[in-house]
C-alpha cells in the first residue's frame, strides 16, 4: 500500500508541474502581437510608404518603382518582403498585369 501511495503522489507532483509550465496569456491584451509578413491585406494604407519604400531601395529606377509600388499598395495592402522577388506573398499584387501582360507591380 505504501508503494502505490508513493507512486501515486509521484505522478500527481509531474502532472502538476506538467500544466504549471504551460504557456497561457492570462488575458487576451497581454497575449503577444504577432505582425504577419507579407499577405494580403496585412498592411494599413499608413504603413504603405515604409513598405514600399524598402522595397524599391535596391532598384536603379527609383522613381518609377515607388509609384507603382505605392499604387499596387493601396489596392492590395500588401507588400512583398524584400527587396525583389517574394510576390506569392501577396496574390493581388502578383496577379495584377499591365494591358501587355507584364507585372504592374514592382
Amino acid at each position: 500500500m505504501l508503494k502505490f501511495l508513493v507512486v501515486f503522489i509521484i505522478f500527481s507532483l509531474l502532472f502538476a508541474v506538467q500544466f504549471s509550465n504551460a504557456e497561457k496569456p492570462e488575458s487576451l491584451s497581454e497575449a503577444p502581437v504577432i505582425h504577419k509578413m507579407g499577405g494580403e491585406g496585412s498592411l494599413t494604407p499608413e504603413e504603405c510608404p515604409k513598405a514600399y519604400n524598402f522595397r524599391c531601395s535596391a532598384t536603379s529606377h527609383k522613381k518609377t518603382c515607388l509609384f507603382y509600388c505605392n499604387y499596387c499598395c493601396k489596392k492590395c495592402l500588401c507588400v512583398p518582403s524584400g527587396t525583389y522577388g517574394h510576390k506569392e506573398e501577396c496574390p493581388c499584387y502578383n496577379n495584377w498585369h499591365t494591358k501587355e501582360g507584364g507585372p504592374k507591380c514592382p
